[in-house]
């Protein structure tokens, strides 16, 4: 399997980079969280999340929290429900779910899954980061894994600790899910590892 190359894509070059942060919308993951934030503001790239709870906030905040930086928190929202779907009286009743405090520029989408189906805001997600760094989470982070996986377009990094990810541990995602998803399992190695997947 083969990752987009940066010489393949002529803004590669020209923009600073993404990196999306996938996690848990409930439980913030605390020290994994913070030091994946504190490394990808240090290294000067973008910050992508889902814009919510949990790890999202939690990285948001320790990345927006570092100084000095660079780069931006950019959170792509949900959709709450689909009413918005079918417009009716020429109008469409829109409800955003989440959005966190430390988010600076919110994508506001139209998508209320969080899943590998085609009203999911996780297509999004992957195909706007440069790299993918997974925390832990529950089945909406093993969505986008998968979705990762199937596009074959970003690098995937897993940043576990000892947690899992839709009930997987790391060895068990790469088993099952993404055979080419690199694993760090030391916080000192995270920056490295962030550059070396985006080239920098």
């Amino acid at each position: 399997m083969s990752f987009r190359k940066p010489s393949a894509d002529p803004t590669y070059g020209r923009r600073r980079k993404i990196v999306g942060v996938m996690g848990s919308g409930v439980d913030p993951y605390a020290e994994l969280a913070s030091a994946a934030g504190q490394s990808i503001a240090r290294i000067g790239c973008h910050l992508l999340t889902g814009g919510g709870a949990g790890v999202m906030e939690a990285v948001s905040r320790a990345f927006s929290e570092t100084t000095p930086r660079e780069g931006v928190v950019i959170g792509v929202i949900r959709a709450d429900g689909d009413a918005h779907l079918a417009p009716i009286d020429g109008r469409r009743d829109y409800r955003r779910r989440g959005l966190n405090p430390y988010v600076e520029i919110p994508v506001f989408t139209h998508l209320p899954a969080s899943s590998t189906e085609s009203l999911s805001r996780n297509h999004i997600n992957v195909l706007t980061s440069d790299v993918v760094l997974v925390l832990p989470g529950g089945s909406g982070t093993l969505s986008e894994l998968e979705l990762a996986a199937q596009y074959a377009w970003t690098p995937v990094l897993l940043f576990l600790g000892r947690h899992r990810v839709g009930g997987l541990t790391a060895d068990e995602i790469v088993a099952q899910k993404h055979a080419d998803a690199g694993l760090v399992e030391d916080e000192g190695d995270l920056e490295r590892e962030l550059r070396a997947a985006l080239g920098i």
